[in-house]
């Protein structure tokens, strides 16, 4: 079985960070308030699933999510738009201050 760690956009544009075995199935959850409080309400209802990675562990999905949970929000914004330069420069930032 497949997981997967994924990044969801509010209309609001705020981000959430997740990780299931189930993308499709999780995003409807998150749309009718069955994933979770946070994203129903904080989301205003409008969900856009940004960006997925695939993992052969559930474990190993989970160890990314967190990972990225204590990312910025400009290195996930790197991380979605593919952009290695921008991905390194806001790793430096962080540990050049």
């Amino acid at each position: 079985m497949k997981y997967y760690t994924y990044i969801l956009e509010g209309n609001n544009h705020w981000y959430y960070v997740g990780s299931t075995n189930n993308v499709d199935k999780r995003l409807e959850e998150h749309k009718i308030g069955k994933g979770g409080y946070y994203t129903y309400h904080k989301f205003e209802g409008k969900l856009l699933l940004r960006y997925t990675e695939i993992y052969n562990t559930r474990e190993e999905a989970e160890a990314r999510e967190k990972q990225l949970k204590g990312w910025t929000r400009k290195k996930k914004e790197a991380l979605m738009a593919k952009n290695k330069d921008k991905l390194i420069q806001a790793s430096k930032k962080i540990f050049n201050k």
